[in-house]
């Protein structure tokens, strides 16, 4: 049985468009209908068989050591790297080769969908990396009109094919960090020269999707997600 790939979880940003709420505690530990942030994006991915998580932590890292109680590994940066940066000071702690990649301020509703498998079966010799893939209509707390297109052939590119949003979950080869900075550096960066090698995949996500990077934003979350 292949394992499912380890999943390393990007919570060392400051979310300084969430305060007051996250002058006393660190942005993915923001709970949204009673939910840490975090809590939910792990029980995406867990639902769907992930086993083995890492965070980066900066901002009030020690409040996410204490939270998790040793069950999840953490990189601890003493100066922000980015999200590039960050992703590639874990390296060494993620075992599985490709490996997701998730932010921990979006999430789409327990059960709703199981994009990751999908996500792992596109992942291919020719693909440098797989994106999750949101339809504007099914976004909430995002304020562009789109980040890129998904062609009917499956692969994301700059122009061509619908517009959607970048869900905050990827699959990536370890491969694809080599000659990169050690130092800060952003995710963006490799999308982009990803996307001119024309070596990027999508998957559509099929459910609500939720952006939580400002009060409105987590208001508006929390009614959606009444019963």
């Amino acid at each position: 049985m292949v394992r499912f790939p380890d999943v390393m979880l990007l919570a060392a940003g400051l979310g300084p468009r969430l305060r007051p709420v996250t002058e006393t505690i660190p942005k993915p530990l923001v709970p949204v209908a009673g939910v840490p942030l975090i809590e939910r994006i792990m029980a995406n991915a867990r639902a769907e068989g992930a086993k083995r998580f890492t965070a980066n932590a900066h901002y009030r890292a020690d409040q996410v050591l204490a939270h998790f109680g040793g069950l999840l590994k953490v990189s601890r940066e003493e100066e922000l790297l980015g999200t590039g940066g960050g992703v590639k000071r874990a390296l060494p702690m993620l075992h599985s080769d490709p490996f997701f990649v998730m932010n921990t301020d979006a999430f789409w509703p327990a059960g709703s969908d199981a994009p990751l498998g999908r996500m792992i079966g596109r992942f291919t010799e020719q693909t440098e990396m797989v994106l999750l893939c949101v339809h504007p209509r099914d976004a909430s707390g995002f304020e562009r009109s789109h980040d890129f297109c998904l062609s009917p052939q499956g692969l994301v590119t700059r122009d061509y094919g619908a517009p959607v949003i970048y869900g905050g979950a990827a699959l990536v080869g370890k491969k694809l960090f080599d000659g990169t900075p050690d130092g800060a550096f952003s995710l963006n960066d490799l999308f982009e020269e990803c996307i001119e090698r024309e070596s990027v995949a999508g998957v559509a996500l099929d459910a609500p999707w939720f952006h939580v990077g400002d009060p409105e934003a987590l208001a508006e979350a929390e009614r959606r997600l009444q019963p």
